[in-house]
């Protein structure tokens, strides 16, 4: 039995241009893979990991070095061993569920046996050069009442306190993406805590968070470049408090059910995340989102446009993708 690959690259325009620490996204650069089997199809999107070096052109290469393989025919389990965790093994991983669905007659939440229920998502504020600005974005936000806050070094107590005065009703969890020290992070931890914020994510660099070990915050830390798969997770069990899984990190959706299971029995809360990414990769990542405390999947609400038969938002509600967008029978 042979399976048919096609995988193309693709670029999606964004509403605006987005800031982090340390990286400002102007468009979503992707991979479209498809495999079909006996007359099913099945599709995957992999957008990778930007701070792993990871695009679409490395991504499509990596998926046609092992082409021979793939059309002679993969399982679940060989896509684990034939490409390395990133955005290429998530877009095939994440086909061949897809394909599963449809070729079993089985939607996704019967194959994981997972009940798919609407999720609330946080809506994401990118970096703005004052803390005005990024209230006046917060403002504008008004019909979404979990907001993610982007902050760098520079000032952050400044821009969540006009946040909250923008905003005194929103719920508020920070994403610093590696953007502090640990004695910048000891001075806002108290701060945040009086201004409600609910969480803060990656506040200290992959590989120099050795300083969390042990370390006690008032706010709950949740680890998301320091954990990207199964392999990290023993290194951040004493010093985070909650673990962001994103499909483009583990490589698929196999492997993020594997990381959320054995997180959850360490004891840790979990989020899901993107890379932004159309409708298209938001499908999977809703399963791994009942799994979840926190939901980041507003990729697409960046974008000026979506993948046919996109999610389903509204006012930060989002509902499970609708039949023939993915993991649903034909």
């Amino acid at each position: 039995m042979t399976m048919r690959l096609s995988v193309h690259r693709t670029g999606w325009p964004m509403k605006a241009p987005f800031a982090i620490t340390g990286y400002v996204f102007d468009s979503l650069d992707a991979i479209i893979v498809s495999v079909e089997e006996n007359g099913s199809v099945g599709r995957g999107e992999g957008v990778g990991v930007y701070y792993l070096k990871e695009n679409s052109g490395l991504m499509l290469e990596q998926i046609e070095a092992v082409r021979q393989q793939i059309e002679a025919g993969v399982s679940l389990e060989d896509v684990q061993e034939l490409l390395p965790a990133g955005g290429a093994r998530n877009a095939l991983d994440c086909a061949l569920w897809d394909l599963k669905a449809k070729q079993t007659g089985k939607s996704i939440w019967e194959l994981t046996g997972i009940e798919p229920k609407p999720q609330r998502t946080v809506f994401t504020i990118g970096i703005q050069k004052t803390p005005a600005l990024m209230a006046e974005n917060a403002a504008r936000a008004k019909d979404y009442p979990l907001l993610k806050i982007k902050l760098d070094a520079v000032d952050p107590v400044e821009r969540i306190s006009a946040i909250r005065e923008a905003r005194p009703d929103a719920s508020i969890v920070i994403d610093a993406n590696q953007g502090f020290s640990f004695p910048q992070l000891k001075s806002v931890l108290e701060p945040f805590a009086e201004l409600g914020v609910a969480m803060v994510e990656q506040p200290l660099p992959r590989g120099g968070d050795e300083e969390l070990a042990g370390f006690r915050a008032p706010v709950p830390i949740c680890a998301d470049e320091s954990c990207l798969h199964r392999a990290d997770l023993p290194d951040v069990l004493d010093r985070y408090d909650m673990i962001n899984i994103k499909l483009d990190k583990t490589g698929g959706l196999t492997e993020a059910l594997a990381l959320a299971r054995e997180a959850r029995a360490a004891g840790k809360g979990l989020m899901v995340g993107n890379m932004l990414g159309t409708s298209l990769s938001m499908a999977p990542a809703f399963v791994i989102a009942q799994l979840c405390d926190f939901v980041d999947l507003d990729g697409p609400l960046n974008l000026k446009s979506d993948y046919p038969g996109g999610m389903g938002y509204k006012a930060g509600a989002v509902d499970a993708p609708e039949a023939g967008l993915w993991g649903t029978p034909t």
